[in-house]
Formats: C-alpha cells, structure tokens, sequence
C-alpha cells in the first residue's frame, strides 16, 4: 500500500515521574527518538510548566514527535509522525516508552496519506500493551 505517513498516537503510563518533570531529559529522550527512527532533526523546543510537567516537539525533515506529560499521574501523550520509506517511527516510539519507564502503552497505529482517486485517507490499528500480565491486544478499525 503506498503512503505518504505513519503515524503513531501513544498513551504512556506507568511513567518514571523524575523522567516526565525533566525538560532536559525529555527533549534528550525525544531527540534521540528521533534519530533512532533515521529522521532528521531540524529544531526542538521544550517547555516546563509549573509545578510541575513538560510540552514539547522535535520537528525533523519528515515530520515531528510530540510530547505532553503529567508526572503526578506518571502519564505522557506522544504523538511521533513521519514520511518516507527510510524513517522508522515505532523504532522512536519503543525508544521513549522504554526511556519513560512505561509500564502500559496504549498505541494508535496510522498509515495516512492513502490517495484515493485524487483525496487522501487514513487507515489506523489500537495495540495495548501491559507489562503487568504481558498480554497484548490489538484491534483494528
């Protein structure tokens, strides 16, 4: 199937609070992200509000991976989107969960950009995963 994107929509939870409430290491974690997806990083900006929790987003050539956390609640919202055929965007999504400390992950898998006679749609797939039990469900819509 050709594609323009995919884009991957990830609840993380379960995350190391230290890690979610540290602007540095966030936009660290999001860089390398990054480049362990072989994208290429254009700019980065970060923001740590207060009392606590950390915005941010990498834009790369092929897109952007975002990020929002709530360190009290020990939870992140990513959002890691990237074209072309040389990118690998769940390569950056297993790098931040691991680097978070997520013990459960939900993702939102979408391929986007599918031309269809002149417009574009979208396709998407939910994987749970939950390190408690191990098990791991996926649902296609």
């Amino acid at each position: 199937m050709n594609t323009i994107g995919r884009h991957y929509i990830v609840e993380a939870s379960g995350c190391n609070p230290n890690v979610l409430n540290d602007i540095n290491k966030v936009e660290e974690i999001l860089i390398e992200a990054a480049r362990q997806a072989n994208a290429t990083v254009v700019t980065s900006t970060f923001h740590h509000f207060y009392p606590q929790g950390v915005s941010g987003v990498v834009v790369v050539s092929e897109s952007h991976l975002a990020i929002h956390t709530w360190p009290e609640r020990g939870y992140a919202a990513l959002d890691i989107y990237t074209c072309g055929d040389h990118t690998d965007p769940k390569k950056a999504v297993d790098y931040v969960v691991q680097h978070l400390g997520a013990k459960d992950v939900t993702s939102t898998f979408m391929l986007r950009g599918i031309e269809n006679s002149g417009s574009y749609e979208h396709i998407m797939s939910t994987t749970e995963e939950k390190e408690d039990s191990g098990e791991k469900l996926a649902v296609v819509f």
